[in-house]
């Protein structure tokens, strides 16, 4: 039977003829030749491109109309998509509230700002006598002062002004209703610290207009002049537009956590050397996902997504490249999450740190595999319910212990580490500015908050990175070695509560802030208590894991 089958033999007549091109041609489908140039299909002309993708294909995709009226042309071919399309993306109707802004209680402390994952809410400090001509020169009296309202006299940026005989700035705070998700995160924020200058209220037809109103006169009122941006106050760095190059429109979750971190590191990196010295290499992951949804790219700068397991090894090519071309000044980002860092992309980063080269990578520390579902990863804590180690009879959750990804790269010979989160924002700014300014492979590791895996509430972001760190299941910490010769003298716990002490208690009313009452607070650990409260055997395990690991950081630190 074998003798009489076709055997494959890419020499025979058959295929010789076929690459040869003598063999007749197939049927003809749907084509689209008309969209292709003739010659040329390499050269970009990126004005007329850019012009063309924002009208035409971001039109289509506004009319829900693009997968079925869009060829795939040249664009498609390239996967280009130009700087900042998020912006043309509109959210005003996927959530049912809104922020409201009190002025009578803001301080211009730009907590809102800088933790908002969407860039939805925004501030700017205007001189009075600027403001007031631009409010002078709106129409309608009931407009002009509802306008007015979003305006705050703070001591910040008003009072210590006048008291140098200056002129003062009135401080504004600003929603954009295209881009807010409606998750409330600058409302808890502001809550935190006491201020309770934002509220949520209903989103409506009423709402929007007026909404898009008053973000329109944000827009239009001008940029916040230097003099009133402190750069001591690092919050302050958002009140530049140059540190604005995440525009918002992404398609991720209500209030993710990775999103802040992102928006914060370009913020810091964009005030400090300009949006045209940052560049950024992402590893597939949630952050490729929401941050490339075709065709909408909320980045201002260049950005390229390379595979799950090679992110810092193409950026090694990316810093190889430049370098030749004289851009040793540019700052070059990397950013992945527990796939791409901490598993199957950790050769490749353990490379990268070996290499000396200059390059930053922002890890996106979730515990969990959330692109693919939630499965559990090596950064994974222990006793945490994930997919793939989910609690029930049989087991007890992720049984081994999380891997310390900040910790392995501290050995790499000569690499910057800091291990931070977005919601200690001096703490997160100084490692991303030391991070840029290190001459050498640097590496920070964020924890970031993931909503639907850790089973907390939109608005839990930020307080749960905090109940993290004052937990010690992830504690702050720079090693730079810059500082010296020992490791002591390169590792820093500042940020960190009762550094001395194994756990950090409540000042008013003494209690104890362990992994235990970190886990109390997610779903991901609800199965280890019992119908009264009391933690499994498990997660007293991952409690104590947890207090050998900070005893490690404080012997290493020179402390115990």
């Amino acid at each position: 039977m074998a003798d009489q089958q076709s055997v494959y033999n890419p020499l025979d007549e058959e295929h010789v003829e076929q690459v040869a091109g003598t063999k007749p041609r197939g049927l003809e489908k749907e084509i689209h030749e008309g969209a292709l140039p003739p010659v040329g299909v390499l050269e970009l002309n990126l004005e007329r491109y850019v012009g063309d993708f924002n009208e035409r294909i971001i039109g289509a995709y506004a009319a829900g109309t693009g997968e079925r009226s869009l060829p795939a042309d040249v664009g498609v071919a390239r996967s280009l998509i130009p700087p900042g399309t998020g912006a043309l993306r509109d959210f005003s109707y996927i959530a049912p509230e809104i922020p409201l802004f009190d002025h009578t209680k803001c301080v211009g402390c730009m907590s809102c700002v800088t933790e908002c994952p969407d860039t939805a809410i925004l501030g700017k400090a205007i001189p009075r006598s600027h403001l007031e001509a631009e409010l002078n020169a709106v129409a309608d009296p009931q407009e002009r002062e509802s306008i007015r309202a979003q305006w705050a006299v703070t001591r910040k940026y008003y009072e210590v002004f006048e008291k140098k005989g200056e002129e003062g700035a009135l401080f504004g705070i600003f929603v954009d209703p295209t881009k807010c998700k409606g998750c409330a995160e600058c409302v808890e924020v502001c809550d935190s610290l006491g201020y309770h200058a934002l509220r949520m209220v209903k989103k409506d037809e009423q709402t929007i207009p007026r909404y898009r109103g008053w973000f329109n006169f944000f827009r239009q009122v001008g940029p916040t002049p230097r003099a009133y941006i402190n750069e001591r106050a690092l919050a302050d760095m958002m009140l530049s537009d140059d540190a604005l190059l995440y525009v918002g429109g992404a398609g991720s979750c209500m209030g993710c956590g990775e999103a802040t971190a992102i928006r914060m590191m370009l913020a810091a990196t964009g005030f400090v050397h300009g949006a045209e010295a940052v560049g950024i290499v992402a590893a597939t992951g949630c952050n490729t996902v929401y941050g490339s949804t075709y065709p909408y790219n909320p980045f201002l700068v260049p950005w390229t997504n390379s595979l799950f397991e090679n992110a810092p090894a193409v950026a090694m090519g990316v810093r190889a490249r430049w370098d030749q071309r004289g851009w040793q000044q540019k700052k070059l980002w990397v950013i992945g999450g527990d796939g791409a860092m901490y598993d199957i992309g950790f050769q490749a980063l353990s490379r990268m740190m070996a290499s000396g080269m200059d390059i930053n990578v922002l890890i996106l520390d979730t515990q969990v595999y959330s692109n693919t579902g939630g499965q559990a990863s090596t950064a994974t804590f222990t006793g945490q319910d994930a997919k793939m180690a989910v609690v029930g009879k049989a087991a007890p959750g992720k049984r081994e212990r999380r891997k310390e990804l900040a910790l392995i790269a501290m050995m790499h010979p000569d690499t910057f580490v800091a291990q931070t989160t977005a919601a200690h924002i001096n703490h997160f700014y100084r490692a991303i500015m030391a991070a840029n300014e290190y001459p050498g492979p640097a590496v920070v590791s964020v924890y970031t908050t993931c909503e639907p895996e850790h089973g907390v509430a939109d608005d839990r972001s930020s307080c749960q990175a905090k109940l993290a760190v004052d937990s010690r299941a992830f504690p702050l910490f720079a090693y730079d070695p810059r500082k010296g010769e020992r490791i002591k003298e390169r590792l820093s716990l500042a940020g960190n509560p009762a550094v001395n002490d194994d756990w950090y208690r409540l000042p008013n009313t003494g209690e104890v802030v362990d992994f235990i009452a970190f886990a109390r607070t997610e779903g991901r650990f609800a199965k280890q208590f019992d119908v009264e409260g009391r933690p499994s055997e498990t997660l007293l395990y991952a409690r104590e894991e947890r207090l050998q690991y900070w005893r490690r950081l404080q012997e290493l630190a020179g402390i115990r």
